[in-house]
């Protein structure tokens, strides 16, 4: 007998998000969303994540004075709202058996606070969505991701007002009313725990807007509001559509200690510990007790209304999902010693992984260990929702795009998946981030490339749009069509 190396109806696909794809910022009644403020920083290092993603006050102003897309890429994405249909088609012929993609909240309530939703947006992402299904693809949707409407930043402090459960709550309402028996799989709020590394993008918090020591607390605070709005939210599905399900949707952080010293074994659990933090809620229906004595150590007041903790605890996710880019490396002793950084953080360098060209550490044995930990913690199927690898790619005289760097990548990370899949962990999809080329969520930028579709379009603006097949498009079609089995010839 032919061993399997992944389980029928494993999910192959790709993943993408309305913000660094969609386009169409000013079209069909959308609102200003928080991502149409991110500008492309060209004379800003490409490493530097924190100077590439602080927005302040003034910057918003000026964003919502301009109608420009070139200094705002994220207004233009790679066009996907007038493309979908060919990207799908492509998407398709790869065999894809599932799409990750993201309803922009502000394309349905353009502000937040209208009575009535917006009926063209609501019909455009039904039009997605019947598309998809009607080329054999599982749509996997996901409520917030990085592009809440930015009138709630401005006027209810993003996710710092209680109010904004009600509204988001409202929002989910909705869509799931009119996506019911059309979408089988949700997530909630996007990467969660990115609560801290970008506060704006994830939560609408603008940081000059509060004293630099009351912002530790105006964080976990709207945190708490999100943990809130998601168990809402998966009691709203279970009413609604008992059948479909809800996941979470973390970065998976994992933190190695750089020896065996115990300050440093003692360091790197912490950080681990933090990282599940955010899926314990979600997952477990219950804060951590080292949260409340992080809490009361540092004097911080979070808080809580009758029936939070109940409904937390009452509407635990279903699955777990999780981005899965690079490792980290934890030690008491920084000084003299290369730090490099990935998906908006920062470490010690792994003498013993490689790194991309914006200083990712490469670790596909660190994504079996991820699912290790997931699986025992929580006894949850685990869906890895984002993986990938960002390059510069260049096209060949005969117009070809050989991207051996990604496929190498890919493999080492699939065949990771697999030797969790047979030590017994339920996987139940991989999709990989940025399936076709899109702009960059940590840098705005194109040239940053992840897909197995090239967009010709620059870090400028400039480009015709127009969509190309890279070689590891017909590798990553021969994998889904043999179920992951051509890796083991």
């Amino acid at each position: 007998m032919t061993q399997k190396h992944f389980p029928d109806g494993f999910l192959w696909g790709g993943a993408i998000a309305a913000n660094q794809c969609e386009g169409g910022w000013d079209q069909g009644g959308r609102g200003m969303s928080v991502a149409d403020c991110t500008t492309y920083k060209p004379n800003v290092s490409q490493k530097d994540y924190k100077a590439q993603h602080i927005i302040t006050s003034a910057d918003i102003e000026e964003a919502m004075k301009s109608k420009d897309t070139r200094k705002y890429p994220k207004r233009h994405g790679i066009e996907f709202y007038s493309h979908y249909k060919e990207d799908i088609d492509l998407f398709a012929e790869m065999g894809f058996k599932v799409l990750r993609l993201s309803i922009a909240w502000s394309r349905i309530f353009p502000t937040g606070l209208e009575a009535e939703p917006n009926e063209e947006g609501l019909k455009y992402y039904e039009d997605v969505i019947r598309y998809l299904i009607s080329k054999g693809i599982e749509p996997l949707v996901t409520l917030h991701h990085y592009e809440m409407p930015l009138y709630l930043s401005n006027h209810y402090d993003g996710w710092y007002q209680r109010e904004v459960v009600d509204f988001f709550v409202k929002f989910v309402d909705v869509v799931f009313k009119r996506y019911k028996g059309l979408v089988k799989y949700w997530l909630t709020f996007n990467e969660i725990d990115s609560a801290f590394r970008h506060p704006f993008t994830t939560m609408g918090i603008v940081e000059d807007r509060y004293p630099a020591d009351k912002l530790e607390e105006v964080i976990y605070q709207s945190l708490h509001h999100q943990f809130v709005a998601s168990a809402k939210a998966t009691k709203l599905l279970k009413e609604i559509m008992p059948e479909a399900q809800m996941g979470c949707m973390v970065t998976k952080t994992l933190t190695y200690p750089e020896n065996c010293n115990p300050a440093n074994c003692l360091m790197a659990e912490k950080e681990n510990r933090m990282n599940h933090f955010y899926s314990d809620v979600q997952s477990r229906g219950e804060y951590p007790s080292f949260i409340f004595k992080l809490w009361e150590r540092k004097g911080i007041n979070v808080k809580f209304e009758d029936g939070d903790l109940e409904v937390i605890k009452d509407y635990p996710v279903d699955f777990i999902s999780f981005s899965y880019y690079n490792s980290k490396v934890s030690t008491a002793d920084v000084a003299g010693k290369e730090v490099v950084s990935g998906n908006l953080s920062s470490s010690v360098k792994n003498p013993y992984l490689g790194i991309s060209e914006w200083g990712w550490q490469i670790d596909p044995t660190g994504l079996y260990i991820s699912l290790i930990q997931l699986y025992d913690r929580y006894q949850k199927p685990c869906f890895i929702v984002e993986n990938g690898l960002g390059a510069v790619d260049h096209i060949e005289e005969d117009g070809s795009i050989i991207d051996d760097y990604r496929i190498d990548y890919f493999k080492g990370h699939i065949l990771a998946i697999a030797d969790a899949v047979a030590d017994g962990i339920p996987v139940m999809g991989y999709t990989p981030w940025g399936c076709i080329d899109m702009v960059s969520m940590s840098t705005s930028q194109m040239s940053k490339r992840y897909g197995f579709i090239y967009v010709d379009l620059d870090d400028e603006g400039n480009g015709t749009y127009e969509r190309r097949k890279k070689k590891s498009f017909d590798w990553y079609k021969n994998v889904i069509a043999t179920n992951g089995d051509c890796l083991f010839e």
